[in-house]
């Protein structure tokens, strides 16, 4: 049992990281064009891939680490490396749902706008391109934690 949780939060992780990044690199990419079509097509589909992908991932890693860690006896307010993976999972949650989400929201509504503002987009871009890299950094950095689980 500890071993099919272990496989399977793997798996969800690699697909909550994977995800979050392209994200942030497919944005990007559509930036460069200042096409207000394609910007509101690319936001469209980082919405519906957090909706499909980020969110049940977070399910997922939750669920599977919590059971892991029960079935493994590893104490988790006892293991630092993996009550500070945890920390670092929740502070990435909150700022997608305070900032992240928000944002991605503004600009699909900034990009299906008629009077289209690239300048005005481009800033709110840059808040979510910073807020989305701290969402993105703190899950890593947690990552690294339940991989070299260092004492701490």
């Amino acid at each position: 049992m500890y071993e099919l949780m272990k496989l399977l939060h793997v798996c969800a992780v690699v697909l909550f990281l994977g995800n979050i990044t392209t994200g942030l690199f497919w944005h990007r990419h559509a930036l460069r064009t200042g096409q207000p079509a394609l910007l509101a097509h690319t936001v469209d589909g980082i919405i519906r891939s957090d909706r499909w992908f980020t969110i049940p991932g977070v399910v997922v890693i939750t669920v599977t680490g919590l059971i892991a860690a029960m079935v493994g006896r590893i104490p988790i307010l006892g293991t630092p490396w993996l009550f500070g993976a945890l920390v670092l999972f929740a502070v990435s949650g909150v700022v997608f749902m305070a900032f992240v989400a928000p944002l991605q929201k503004q600009l699909l509504v900034q990009a299906r706008a008629q009077a289209f503002d690239l300048a005005a987009y481009r800033k709110t871009a840059l808040q979510w391109e910073l807020w989305g890299a701290l969402a993105l950094i703190t899950p890593f950095g947690a990552l690294a934690l339940m991989l070299l689980k260092p004492t701490l």
